[in-house]
Formats: structure tokens, C-alpha cells, sequence
């Protein structure tokens, strides 16, 4: 029946219940405040990232400089700090250099015309490389008490941090604008096909451009909550945050040839991935052994899609009747089989 079918970004919701069912089973400490209120705190320069990278996949692009982004704009305002700038001016020249990183990364895609994937590739290790040459061995962590509360202080009266309402409202802002707005039609069809776009009229480059800046400022953003959070700036900050990053934006259903996705598929990902680091974490799991699950997570949202498109054109070959879900990154549509391309319209 078509009107029960599900898409995998919703299903990710099941998903999502049945992880914080389980946990409170296995661990009494699971399912409370506090502890839900770590998750959230512990996703917070993930869901940042994330948002603004699901945009950029969408349109056919990645950016895999993200994490060496965050931990130089935390380099930078920990510098300006350490040089007697006001601690509000400090941050902001975290974001002004994330907005300039990103503006390279979008030169080189957009009027350049280089690949992104091999762009990134490269500010990845130019970006850290400038990380260390601010800092050295050094290690900044005298910043104002009232800003590190922000990065790890709940809300008086709650359990929830203080980036709570940061990520409430970015991620309202980021589903508005790609669901409901034109500039999210511009970038479902530049995923779709870029040539296509430009004939209709799309300003391709600028869009891409502008997203990448973006990227960038997202990226200071995150690179002060980080620092805030523990309550240090240091050049080796946010190692690995792509690959978690990435991951989450994959498994929540963003194809990564681009055209597909939706805001909440990412958002439900990410907190899935914090509810499984957080019930690992109180089994006594080593941290380090809590990227093999977000490998697992990444190389999951590659193989499905394939494998359910080989079942589709195995439906279609023998007439078998459509499956009730997508697979990530190929979400279904009424009249539409598994594993075919999601429509623009469909997800604006």
C-alpha cells in the first residue's frame, strides 16, 4: 500500500526511538537528564557542520577541510584572546576566518574550476598546517569563565547546554531554507544536474560559492563552541570531525552523488550517532573504538543505496512489487521505484 510507505530518513526516526528504548535498558543512566543532556552537548560542533554540509552534498559537492577549519578558527580566537582582544571580538575573528577559509575552498571549486573533493583534500592539511603554526606545542585555555559555561554549563533550572537553542534554531533555519524556499529548489536541481540548472537560469557558481563560504562560518561557529567545551584551544582540536561529520549527513539519507536529502534525516542522524556514543561510553567502550561505529555508519550509507539499486532493477526485471523503503540518500516516492533518483519537488 503506497500510502504506508515509508522514506529512509523517516525511518531513521524508528530507529532513533528504538536506540533510546534499548539504552534505557541496558544502562539506568541512559535515559535521563543529565545524561541526554550530554548528548546533545557532545553533537554540538557535529550538528553545526552537518547542516551546512548537507547542503553542500546536495548540490554534488563535499568539503572534507571542515574539521581543520574548526580547529584554526579556534587557533585564531584563542591567539586574538591571548593578545588582550575583548573575548567577543576574539570570536569573531574566528568567524570572519572560517568565512575567509571558506571563501578559498569556494575560489578554487567555483572560478577555478577544480574538483572540491581534491580542493578540500588539500585545505585539510593547509588548514592544519596553519593551526600548528599559530600555536605550536602551545595550548590556550585561559579563556573568561561566563564563555567557558557556555561550552559546557546547562540552561539554569534545565538539563539542556546552552547550544541547544543554537542547534534548535539553526537547524529550523537550515530546513526552512532548503524545504521552503527558492534557493533550496536551486539546490536540489544543481544536485540533479547542474547543466540543466544552468539553463534554467540558476546561478550554479554563485550558489556553490556562497555555500562554501558558508561552510566556512558554520565552521568558526563550531570552532568556538569546541573550544568552549573544553575549555582549550589547541591545534590538534577536531581531528576526525569530517569523517563523523560526513557519516552522519550520508546515513540521513543525502545521496552522495547529490539532489537528494532532507534536513531532518540529517538532524535525526546526528542524534543517533550521539545516543550511540553516549550508551557506549556508559558500557565503559574505549573512545577510540567508537570510530569503527562511525565508519561502519559511513561505509552503510555508500553500500545501501548500490545494493538497493541492484534489487530495484532486479524488481523491475521480474515485476516484483515495491518495497516499502528507502534506502539512504534514495529516498521512495508514490509511483516511483526503489533506488531511483528523488525528485526536487518532491523534497522542497
Amino acid at each position: 500500500m503506497r500510502h504506508l510507505r515509508i522514506t529512509w530518513d523517516k525511518g531513521l526516526i524508528v530507529l532513533l526511538a528504538l536506540t533510546l528504548g534499548v539504552g534505557a535498558l541496558i544502562s539506568p543512566r541512559f535515559f535521563t537528564g543529565s545524561n541526554l543532556g550530554f548528548v546533545i552537548q557532545d553533537i554540538g560542533e557535529i550538528m553545526i557542520v552537518a547542516l551546512v554540509m548537507t547542503l553542500i552534498i546536495i548540490t554534488g559537492e563535499i568539503d572534507l577541510s571542515v574539521g581543520s577549519m574548526v580547529a584554526l578558527t579556534g587557533c585564531v580566537m584563542g591567539v586574538a584572546w591571548h593578545h588582550g582582544w575583548p573575548m567577543w571580538l576574539a570570536a569573531a575573528s574566528a568567524i570572519v576566518t572560517g568565512g575567509i577559509a571558506g571563501s578559498l575552498n569556494g575560489f578554487l571549486v567555483t572560478k577555478v574550476g577544480l574538483p572540491s573533493l581534491a580542493v578540500t583534500i588539500g585545505t585539510l592539511g593547509l588548514f592544519r598546517g596553519l593551526s600548528w603554526a599559530l600555536l605550536g606545542d602551545q595550548t590556550i585555555s585561559d579563556f573568561p569563565a561566563s564563555w567557558l559555561a557556555f561550552g559546557y554549563d546547562n540552561i539554569p533550572g534545565t538539563s539542556f547546554p546552552w547550544v541547544a537553542p543554537i542547534l534548535l534554531v539553526l537547524g529550523v533555519t537550515f530546513g526552512v531554507v532548503l524545504h521552503l524556499t527558492r534557493t533550496g529548489r536551486w539546490i536540489f536541481a544543481t544536485g540533479q544536474s547542474a547543466q540543466a540548472a544552468r539553463f534554467a537560469g540558476i546561478p550554479v557558481q554563485r550558489l556553490k560559492f556562497r555555500l562554501f563560504v558558508l561552510s566556512g562560518l558554520m565552521c568558526g561557529l563550531a570552532g568556538i563552541v569546541y573550544s568552549m567545551r573544553f575549555a582549550s584551544a589547541r591545534p590538534d582540536s577536531a581531528i576526525g570531525l569530517e569523517l563523523a561529520v560526513i557519516a552522519s549527513v550520508l546515513f540521513g539519507g543525502v545521496s552522495i552523488f547529490g539532489g537528494v536529502g532532507t534536513i531532518w534525516g540529517v538532524v535525526t542522524s546526528v542524534l543517533f550517532l550521539g545516543a550511540i556514543r553516549s550508551l557506549l561510553l556508559l558500557e565503559r567502550v574505549p573512545p577510540n573504538e567508537l570510530t569503527i561505529i562511525t565508519g561502519l555508519l559511513l561505509l552503510a550509507s555508500v553500500v545501501i543505496p548500490v545494493v538497493a539499486s541492484k534489487l530495484a532493477g532486479l524488481r523491475r526485471k521480474y515485476r516484483l512489487p515495491d518495497s516499502t523503503a528507502g534506502p539512504p540518500g534514495q529516498p521512495t516516492t508514490a509511483g516511483q521505484p526503489l533506488g531511483s533518483p528523488g525528485q526536487p519537488a518532491r523534497s522542497a
